[in-house]
């Protein structure tokens, strides 16, 4: 009698298997990730650079200057700029919108690369910014207190005027 019981609950625990395997597996599709707020939240290159500007449009200036490290570097078409003079060409700007594009995420390390082109739509001491798409790169490094710009690179295609890091 036990053999058979056996035998018989062999295809019932399959089952209840089978059947506990898809419940875990659609519970995948039910909920969704969520995009991260801010940048101590995000996981990869792209949302950080997203995360970046979305804080320079929106004047958050004590956000930017945590994610800035001591040790940033910074290169433009008119030359070099450090953390300070970065931030203080940032708080110039009056950002409506911006937009990214060919957006490229290289990860080495604790080290993210991104580059992409951008196209700003604002003003820079109530001079317009350049319509025309910049390319640009961000180095994205996680440190102890979270993921940290460590240097920034903007060039213009041949013919644009300079804009500001």
């Amino acid at each position: 009698m036990r053999l058979r019981i056996a035998v018989q609950s062999r295809p019932l625990a399959l089952i209840l298997l089978l059947v506990a395997a898809l419940l875990i597996t659609t519970a995948c599709t039910v909920y969704s990730e969520r995009p991260a707020r801010k940048i101590s939240d995000a996981t990869g290159g792209e949302e950080l650079e997203q995360l970046f500007w979305k804080e320079i449009k929106d004047a958050k200036w004590v956000e930017l200057d945590r994610v800035l490290a001591t040790n940033y570097s910074g290169m433009t078409p008119d030359g070099p700029l450090d953390r300070a003079a970065t931030l203080d060409q940032y708080r110039t700007w009056k950002l409506k919108d911006y937009s990214l594009g060919d957006l490229k995420t290289k990860l080495n390390g604790s080290t993210f690369v991104v580059t992409y082109t951008i196209s700003l739509n604002g003003t820079a001491d109530s001079q317009p910014l350049p319509s025309t798409p910049q390319h640009m790169m961000t180095v994205w490094q996680q440190q102890k207190s979270g993921w940290m710009v460590i240097a920034h690179s903007v060039s213009q295609q041949s013919g644009q005027p300079p804009t500001p890091n």
